[in-house]
Protein backbone atom coordinates (compact mmCIF):
# COMPACT_ATOMS: atom_id res chain seq x y z
CA UNK A 1 0.00 0.00 0.00
CA UNK A 2 0.86 3.60 -0.60
CA UNK A 3 -0.25 6.77 1.28
CA UNK A 4 0.24 9.93 -0.95
CA UNK A 5 -0.94 13.62 0.12
CA UNK A 6 -2.99 15.60 -2.52
CA UNK A 7 -3.81 19.31 -3.29
CA UNK A 8 -7.61 19.14 -4.18
CA UNK A 9 -8.52 22.09 -6.02
CA UNK A 10 -11.77 23.78 -5.28
CA UNK A 11 -12.99 27.52 -5.83
CA UNK A 12 -9.43 28.76 -5.58
CA UNK A 13 -8.92 26.78 -2.58
CA UNK A 14 -6.47 23.68 -2.32
CA UNK A 15 -7.91 21.21 -0.12
CA UNK A 16 -5.46 18.83 1.50
CA UNK A 17 -6.25 15.07 1.32
CA UNK A 18 -4.96 11.89 1.93
CA UNK A 19 -4.91 8.96 -0.91
CA UNK A 20 -4.32 5.19 0.38
CA UNK A 21 -3.73 3.11 -2.47
CA UNK A 22 -4.25 -0.17 -2.64
CA UNK A 23 -1.58 -2.90 -3.35
CA UNK A 24 -2.11 -3.18 -7.29
CA UNK A 25 -2.64 -6.63 -7.15
CA UNK A 26 -5.15 -6.66 -5.04
CA UNK A 27 -7.09 -3.32 -5.85
CA UNK A 28 -10.97 -2.91 -6.07
CA UNK A 29 -12.96 -0.96 -8.57
CA UNK A 30 -14.93 0.53 -5.59
CA UNK A 31 -13.30 4.00 -4.21
CA UNK A 32 -14.20 5.29 -1.18
CA UNK A 33 -14.25 9.11 0.01
CA UNK A 34 -14.60 9.18 3.81
CA UNK A 35 -15.91 12.39 4.68
CA UNK A 36 -15.44 14.00 8.25
CA UNK A 37 -17.79 14.80 10.42
CA UNK A 38 -18.79 15.16 14.39
CA UNK A 39 -17.91 18.78 14.67
CA UNK A 40 -15.07 20.28 14.21
CA UNK A 41 -12.83 17.62 12.97
CA UNK A 42 -10.22 17.26 10.56
CA UNK A 43 -8.60 14.58 8.07
CA UNK A 44 -7.87 12.41 10.98
CA UNK A 45 -10.85 11.76 13.02
CA UNK A 46 -11.62 11.56 16.93
CA UNK A 47 -9.56 8.94 18.28
CA UNK A 48 -7.81 8.45 14.60
CA UNK A 49 -10.81 6.70 13.79
CA UNK A 50 -10.79 8.27 9.76
CA UNK A 51 -6.87 7.39 9.18
CA UNK A 52 -7.15 3.71 10.76
CA UNK A 53 -10.76 2.99 9.14
CA UNK A 54 -9.09 4.33 5.96
CA UNK A 55 -5.93 2.00 6.41
CA UNK A 56 -7.71 -1.13 6.72
CA UNK A 57 -9.84 -0.26 3.88
CA UNK A 58 -7.19 -0.03 1.66
CA UNK A 59 -5.55 -3.00 3.11
CA UNK A 60 -8.56 -4.78 1.61
CA UNK A 61 -8.10 -3.49 -2.00
CA UNK A 62 -10.15 -0.45 -1.87
CA UNK A 63 -8.69 3.03 -2.48
CA UNK A 64 -9.51 5.89 -0.24
CA UNK A 65 -9.63 9.60 -0.04
CA UNK A 66 -10.12 11.81 3.18
CA UNK A 67 -9.42 15.31 3.42
CA UNK A 68 -9.86 18.81 4.76
CA UNK A 69 -13.11 20.99 3.98
CA UNK A 70 -12.03 24.37 3.06
CA UNK A 71 -11.57 25.93 6.20
CA UNK A 72 -10.85 22.98 8.50
CA UNK A 73 -7.72 21.19 9.27
CA UNK A 74 -4.38 21.82 7.28
CA UNK A 75 -7.00 23.77 4.12
CA UNK A 76 -7.13 27.21 4.19
CA UNK A 77 -10.17 29.30 3.64
CA UNK A 78 -13.73 29.93 5.93
CA UNK A 79 -15.92 26.93 7.01
CA UNK A 80 -18.86 27.73 6.54
CA UNK A 81 -20.94 24.24 7.94
CA UNK A 82 -21.88 21.03 6.79
CA UNK A 83 -24.93 22.20 4.89
CA UNK A 84 -22.45 23.79 2.20
CA UNK A 85 -19.74 21.39 1.00
CA UNK A 86 -21.31 20.06 -1.95
CA UNK A 87 -18.62 22.15 -3.94
CA UNK A 88 -15.84 20.41 -1.75
CA UNK A 89 -17.05 16.81 -2.13
CA UNK A 90 -17.29 16.84 -5.80
CA UNK A 91 -13.63 17.56 -5.94
CA UNK A 92 -12.99 15.36 -3.76
CA UNK A 93 -15.02 12.46 -6.18
CA UNK A 94 -13.27 14.21 -8.76
CA UNK A 95 -9.55 13.60 -7.60
CA UNK A 96 -10.28 10.29 -6.47
CA UNK A 97 -11.94 8.99 -9.94
CA UNK A 98 -8.62 10.61 -11.39
CA UNK A 99 -6.19 9.14 -9.13
CA UNK A 100 -8.29 5.75 -9.75
CA UNK A 101 -9.48 5.78 -12.99
CA UNK A 102 -11.21 2.07 -13.25
CA UNK A 103 -13.52 2.69 -10.54
CA UNK A 104 -17.04 1.54 -11.18
CA UNK A 105 -18.58 3.56 -7.95
CA UNK A 106 -17.88 5.43 -4.75
CA UNK A 107 -18.93 5.09 -1.64
CA UNK A 108 -19.13 8.42 0.57
CA UNK A 109 -18.92 7.26 4.10
CA UNK A 110 -19.45 9.14 7.42
CA UNK A 111 -20.77 9.59 10.87
CA UNK A 112 -22.62 12.50 11.88
CA UNK A 113 -22.87 15.54 10.34
CA UNK A 114 -20.78 13.87 7.67
CA UNK A 115 -23.70 12.07 7.50
CA UNK A 116 -26.13 15.04 6.50
CA UNK A 117 -23.42 16.20 3.96
CA UNK A 118 -23.51 12.75 1.97
CA UNK A 119 -27.38 12.19 1.84
CA UNK A 120 -27.17 16.34 0.43
CA UNK A 121 -24.74 15.81 -2.02
CA UNK A 122 -25.00 12.02 -3.50
CA UNK A 123 -28.12 11.93 -5.52
CA UNK A 124 -26.58 14.89 -7.63
CA UNK A 125 -23.48 12.53 -8.76
CA UNK A 126 -23.93 8.96 -10.21
CA UNK A 127 -20.37 8.22 -9.78
CA UNK A 128 -21.36 7.60 -5.98
CA UNK A 129 -23.38 4.34 -5.81
CA UNK A 130 -23.30 3.41 -2.23
CA UNK A 131 -22.82 5.09 1.43
CA UNK A 132 -21.62 4.05 4.95
CA UNK A 133 -23.90 6.28 7.31
CA UNK A 134 -22.98 6.06 10.98
CA UNK A 135 -25.60 7.58 13.84
CA UNK A 136 -26.88 10.50 11.36
CA UNK A 137 -27.37 14.22 12.45
CA UNK A 138 -30.95 15.36 11.74
CA UNK A 139 -31.24 17.53 14.69
CA UNK A 140 -33.81 20.05 15.14
CA UNK A 141 -34.95 21.18 18.75
CA UNK A 142 -37.86 19.34 18.53
CA UNK A 143 -36.26 16.03 17.47
CA UNK A 144 -34.12 16.39 20.56
CA UNK A 145 -36.22 17.39 23.15
CA UNK A 146 -38.26 13.88 22.24
CA UNK A 147 -35.48 12.24 22.51
CA UNK A 148 -34.30 13.57 25.44
CA UNK A 149 -37.62 13.09 27.52
CA UNK A 150 -37.86 9.40 26.37
CA UNK A 151 -34.27 8.16 26.50
CA UNK A 152 -32.93 10.30 29.38
CA UNK A 153 -35.85 11.48 31.99
CA UNK A 154 -37.50 8.18 31.75
CA UNK A 155 -35.04 5.97 32.46
CA UNK A 156 -33.73 8.54 35.17
CA UNK A 157 -37.27 7.56 37.03
CA UNK A 158 -35.96 3.70 37.17
CA UNK A 159 -32.64 4.16 38.55
CA UNK A 160 -32.00 4.27 42.04
CA UNK A 161 -29.33 7.20 42.67
CA UNK A 162 -32.47 9.19 41.44
CA UNK A 163 -34.75 8.35 44.31
CA UNK A 164 -31.61 8.66 46.55
CA UNK A 165 -31.82 12.09 45.74
CA UNK A 166 -34.87 12.98 46.04
CA UNK A 167 -35.65 10.96 49.11
CA UNK A 168 -32.61 13.07 51.07
CA UNK A 169 -33.96 16.36 50.38
CA UNK A 170 -31.03 17.10 46.84
CA UNK A 171 -33.76 17.02 44.12
CA UNK A 172 -35.24 21.07 42.84
CA UNK A 173 -38.51 19.28 41.51
CA UNK A 174 -39.27 23.12 40.48
CA UNK A 175 -36.55 23.42 38.41
CA UNK A 176 -36.76 19.77 37.33
CA UNK A 177 -40.35 20.02 36.67
CA UNK A 178 -39.86 23.20 34.37
CA UNK A 179 -37.05 21.61 32.57
CA UNK A 180 -39.08 18.76 31.52
CA UNK A 181 -42.28 21.00 30.36
CA UNK A 182 -40.08 22.97 28.18
CA UNK A 183 -39.19 19.30 26.35
CA UNK A 184 -42.73 18.68 26.36
CA UNK A 185 -43.40 21.53 24.27
CA UNK A 186 -40.46 21.29 21.95
CA UNK A 187 -41.19 17.77 21.14
CA UNK A 188 -44.68 18.14 20.01
CA UNK A 189 -43.13 19.97 17.51
CA UNK A 190 -41.36 16.33 16.13
CA UNK A 191 -43.93 15.35 14.23
CA UNK A 192 -44.01 18.53 12.26
CA UNK A 193 -40.27 18.10 11.46
CA UNK A 194 -40.88 14.42 10.51
CA UNK A 195 -43.85 15.10 8.11
CA UNK A 196 -42.58 13.62 4.88
CA UNK A 197 -40.72 15.46 1.91
CA UNK A 198 -42.02 15.97 -1.19
CA UNK A 199 -39.45 14.04 -3.00
CA UNK A 200 -37.41 16.62 -5.30
CA UNK A 201 -36.96 16.35 -9.00
CA UNK A 202 -34.48 14.07 -10.33
CA UNK A 203 -30.93 16.33 -11.43
CA UNK A 204 -28.25 18.00 -10.42
CA UNK A 205 -29.44 20.98 -8.67
CA UNK A 206 -28.61 21.38 -5.21
CA UNK A 207 -31.14 19.84 -2.17
CA UNK A 208 -32.97 23.16 -1.13
CA UNK A 209 -31.50 23.93 2.74
CA UNK A 210 -34.33 26.68 3.20
CA UNK A 211 -36.43 23.36 5.33
CA UNK A 212 -35.93 21.36 8.53
CA UNK A 213 -32.91 19.03 8.26
CA UNK A 214 -34.45 15.94 8.45
CA UNK A 215 -36.98 17.04 5.28
CA UNK A 216 -33.69 18.43 3.40
CA UNK A 217 -31.68 15.07 4.12
CA UNK A 218 -35.28 13.03 3.01
CA UNK A 219 -35.08 14.61 -0.47
CA UNK A 220 -31.58 13.79 -0.93
CA UNK A 221 -32.18 9.93 0.21
CA UNK A 222 -35.46 9.75 -2.47
CA UNK A 223 -33.01 11.00 -5.20
CA UNK A 224 -29.83 9.35 -4.22
CA UNK A 225 -30.26 5.76 -6.71
CA UNK A 226 -27.56 3.97 -4.79
CA UNK A 227 -27.04 1.27 -1.92
CA UNK A 228 -27.46 2.21 1.98
CA UNK A 229 -25.61 1.18 4.90
CA UNK A 230 -26.38 2.02 8.23
CA UNK A 231 -24.96 1.84 11.67
CA UNK A 232 -26.59 2.91 15.06
CA UNK A 233 -24.98 3.30 18.29
CA UNK A 234 -26.83 2.34 21.35
CA UNK A 235 -25.86 4.68 23.32
CA UNK A 236 -25.87 7.76 21.57
CA UNK A 237 -29.09 10.48 21.28
CA UNK A 238 -27.98 11.59 18.28
CA UNK A 239 -29.03 8.27 16.93
CA UNK A 240 -32.03 8.00 18.66
CA UNK A 241 -33.55 11.69 17.26
CA UNK A 242 -32.60 9.51 13.96
CA UNK A 243 -35.15 7.28 15.42
CA UNK A 244 -37.93 9.29 16.19
CA UNK A 245 -37.47 10.65 12.74
CA UNK A 246 -38.04 7.09 11.44
CA UNK A 247 -40.87 5.88 14.02
CA UNK A 248 -42.63 8.81 12.20
CA UNK A 249 -41.96 9.03 9.12
CA UNK A 250 -43.43 6.36 6.78
CA UNK A 251 -41.30 8.48 3.88
CA UNK A 252 -38.31 7.90 5.46
CA UNK A 253 -38.57 4.17 5.76
CA UNK A 254 -39.85 3.05 2.46
CA UNK A 255 -36.34 5.20 1.00
CA UNK A 256 -34.23 3.12 3.23
CA UNK A 257 -36.05 -0.31 2.30
CA UNK A 258 -36.03 1.11 -1.13
CA UNK A 259 -32.28 1.83 -0.97
CA UNK A 260 -31.83 -1.99 0.17
CA UNK A 261 -30.34 -0.66 3.42
CA UNK A 262 -28.84 -2.86 5.48
CA UNK A 263 -28.77 -1.42 9.22
CA UNK A 264 -26.55 -2.44 12.11
CA UNK A 265 -27.10 -1.85 15.99
CA UNK A 266 -24.53 -1.38 18.32
CA UNK A 267 -25.59 -1.71 21.89
CA UNK A 268 -22.80 -0.46 23.66
CA UNK A 269 -21.67 1.77 21.12
CA UNK A 270 -21.31 5.68 21.98
CA UNK A 271 -21.71 8.20 19.19
CA UNK A 272 -17.72 8.21 18.30
CA UNK A 273 -17.31 4.22 18.16
CA UNK A 274 -14.21 6.15 20.97
CA UNK A 275 -12.83 2.11 21.30
CA UNK A 276 -10.48 -0.20 19.24
CA UNK A 277 -13.46 -2.98 19.97
CA UNK A 278 -16.23 -0.23 18.50
CA UNK A 279 -14.10 0.64 15.82
CA UNK A 280 -13.36 -2.89 14.64
CA UNK A 281 -16.98 -3.76 14.41
CA UNK A 282 -18.60 -1.25 12.31
CA UNK A 283 -14.88 -1.78 10.01
CA UNK A 284 -16.31 -5.61 9.98
CA UNK A 285 -19.79 -4.24 8.96
CA UNK A 286 -18.35 -1.76 6.82
CA UNK A 287 -15.90 -4.55 4.57
CA UNK A 288 -18.92 -7.16 4.18
CA UNK A 289 -21.44 -5.03 3.12
CA UNK A 290 -18.64 -3.23 0.49
CA UNK A 291 -17.74 -7.29 -0.65
CA UNK A 292 -21.71 -7.80 -0.88
CA UNK A 293 -22.67 -4.71 -2.78
CA UNK A 294 -20.11 -5.21 -5.51
CA UNK A 295 -21.33 -4.83 -9.07
CA UNK A 296 -22.59 -8.26 -10.53
CA UNK A 297 -23.26 -9.37 -6.43
CA UNK A 298 -27.14 -9.72 -5.57
CA UNK A 299 -27.62 -6.98 -2.71
CA UNK A 300 -28.07 -7.80 0.78
CA UNK A 301 -31.28 -7.38 2.91
CA UNK A 302 -29.99 -8.83 5.58
CA UNK A 303 -29.89 -6.88 9.06
CA UNK A 304 -28.07 -9.22 11.03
Amino acid sequence: MREDALLIPVRGVDQIGILHRPAPDKARRTGIVIVVGGGPQYRVGGHRQLTLWARALAAAGYPVLRFDYRGMGDTAGAFSGFESVDDDLRAAVDRLSAEAPGLDRVVMWGECDAVSAILLYAGRDPRVKGTVLLNPWVRTEALQAQAVLKHYYWKRLTERSFWQKVLSGGFDLKASLGSALALVRRSRQAQKAATPATPSEQGLGPIPRNQPLPQSMLQGLQRFQGQVMLVMSGRDLIAREFDVVLSQSAAWREALTARHTVRHDLPEGDHTFSSAVLRNRVLAWGLAWLNSTEPGTEPNNDPA
